[in-house]
């Protein structure tokens, strides 16, 4: 029997049956009890070992409700193109990654993070620009949104892309003024093409894959997701499961469109193996505002065309799949970033419940994203059982952006104020690789509401920071129907905790974001430790936190 007992500091339980605990005692991975220190004494065992908080604060790790873990893993071996300004520096970043390891005989350069959006030239890179380092070795960078990329001319005569090719369903080749490529791929022209990539080998991504789900625990996330599986992504997340290598619970969700198979083949993981298991399946209904191929129902800002973005299917595609989730009773996250996205979501949804009469709550279906999501729209999400997953820190990275692009529209997105006053729960994510899993920091985004360049959006749809906790703790284990193990630090629940340097309650709002993750422990084992020491601390690893009584 292993206990260890949390005392002397704040202890945010999440749950309202306790909120005024003063220690916390887990044994053998489980909450055994919440309450007093007198309490909690009375129940510890003589051998338990006993933490002091030193003031700090304890509460419930986070859950990731929406990212992509095995995308992050794949970006760890590739040339960082974050925070680049213009094509010099890309191209520059590009080359030096060659010289340093040059590619083998079928080998790719592959970079991701550039932001058109954040270059001087203000648009995507062309294969041309990608010749310029190398005009052999084929070259694919991704955009920090995941939903687009260039090629170099290498690339595209590996993959036959010509001026006669056509355009995929849901996708655009780019062309120049002659109809010949540009190099640039957008939505499922660029997913398609780019899964042709060799895969790298198991250790390369087994490696990769341990950095990534170290990140995740470093910033207090002991849940975390895979938001859209295909069949060779599935194999690993299997091959590491089995191997022990998972630190975190990982839930994956099923491409709806391409390996539908794999739920229906696999249903003994719909319960936890070696901590892994199926969520359901992931559809997407559009593409992403800052790349202008979320779908909308207005045109974007200065749009001379009146250019409204595009779906991806059509509404009796969208039924088709959604017919599978409702006939097999799985939850489905289904990608919606635009207005009419969402609205194609809603209308596909109740078109089906009045058809079969099947009630959609239980099911508990995700709108990943909604950045759009009207006011309007709110009454219908709540009847249909839909938990909106807000990608809430564009405010703050693409906030501006969204302005430029969508005018008065851009001050609501991510509108959890008004989910908040609906009664919904909801949801906060980071969909990384495509930003850090970094909660704290979507804390503040969702309190603050601030841009980059310090504009304040819609302040109705700024919400308290108790209500932020809960969109990664409670409502986030709702979410995963696991709420009956997690989310909350209540007797019988898993002991996954983080220690905080500061408690986000008492810190001023500007602040939160500033507050670090010092210890996240999992299933009761402490499986990340910030690198640093409390004043008077041993140097045991310990943070100054641990005593043996």
């Amino acid at each position: 029997m292993r206990q260890t007992l949390y005392f002397n500091g704040d202890i945010l339980t999440m749950d309202d049956l306790s909120p005024n605990a003063q220690a916390v005692l887990t044994e053998d991975g489980i909450i055994r009890h919440v309450g007093t220190m007198d309490e909690v004494l009375r129940l510890a065992d003589e051998t338990a070992v006993k933490i002091d908080l030193q003031h700090r604060t304890l509460m419930p790790a986070f859950l990731d409700p929406h990212s992509h873990v095995t995308a992050l893993a794949s970006t760890m071996r590739l040339t960082n193109l974050q925070g680049t300004q213009d094509f010099e520096e890309i191209a520059a970043r590009l080359a030096k990654a060659l010289w340093e390891h040059p590619a083998a005989p079928g080998e790719w350069l592959m970079g991701f993070g550039y932001d058109h959006n954040s270059l001087k030239e203000q648009r995507h890179p062309t294969r041309e620009l990608l010749d310029e380092v190398s005009q052999e070795v084929p070259i694919l960078i991704t955009h920090a949104s995941g939903h687009m990329g260039v090629v170099n001319s290498a690339g595209l005569r590996l993959w036959g892309i010509t001026a006669q090719t056509p355009d995929p369903e849901g996708g655009v080749i780019g062309r120049q003024a002659d109809s010949q490529p540009s190099g640039y791929l957008e939505e499922n022209a660029f997913m398609e093409y780019s899964r042709k990539v060799a895969p790298p080998s198991f250790g390369q991504i087994a490696n990769g894959f341990m950095r990534a789900q170290q990140s995740y625990l470093e910033h207090g996330i002991t849940t975390i997701q895979d938001g859209k599986l295909g069949a060779a992504d599935f194999e690993l997340l299997q091959k590491l499961a089995r191997q022990g290598l998972l630190k975190a619970d990982v839930v994956g969700y099923i491409d709806l469109k391409g390996s539908g198979e794999l739920l229906r083949q696999h249903e003994e993981l719909e319960e936890y193996q070696d901590q892994f298991r199926l969520g359901g399946y992931k559809l997407f209904l559009d593409g992403s505002p800052q790349g202008k191929t979320a779908w909308l129902t207005q045109p974007y800002q200065g749009s001379e065309d009146g250019y409204c973005g595009y779906p991806v299917y059509t509404d009796e595609q969208v039924q088709g799949f959604f017919r599978q989730v409702l006939e097999q009773r799985q939850q489905m996250l289904v990608h919606c970033n635009g207005d009419a996205a969402c609205e194609q979501m809603l209308r596909c949804m109740e078109t089906l419940r009045l058809q079969t009469g099947c009630d959609w709550k239980p099911l508990r279906p995700v709108m990943i994203h909604a950045q759009l999501l009207r006011k309007d729209q709110m009454q219908r999400v709540k009847e249909l059982g839909i938990i909106p997953s807000f990608f809430v820190a564009h405010t703050y990275h693409w906030g501006d952006v969204h302005l430029q692009n969508l005018g008065d529209r851009a001050r609501s997105i991510s509108p959890a104020g008004s989910a908040m006053r609906h009664g919904i729960p909801f949801t906060f994510h980071q969909d990384t690789p495509v930003i850090e899993p970094d909660m704290m920091e979507t804390i503040w985004c969702a309190v603050q509401r601030t841009t980059r360049q310090g504009i304040q959006l819609s302040e109705e749809e700024r919400i308290p920071v108790s209500e932020a906790l809960k969109a990664v703790t409670v409502y986030a284990a709702y979410q995963y129907f696991e709420e009956d193990s997690k989310g909350s630090i209540s007797p019988g629940k898993l002991a996954d905790l983080i220690v905080l340097s500061e408690n986000p309650l008492r810190v001023p709002a500007e602040r939160l974001r500033e507050i670090q993750v010092l210890r996240t422990i999992k299933d009761g084992e402490c499986v990340y430790e910030r690198d640093i020491s409390a004043p008077g601390a041993q140097s045991d690893g310990t943070n100054g936190l641990a005593q043996k009584a």
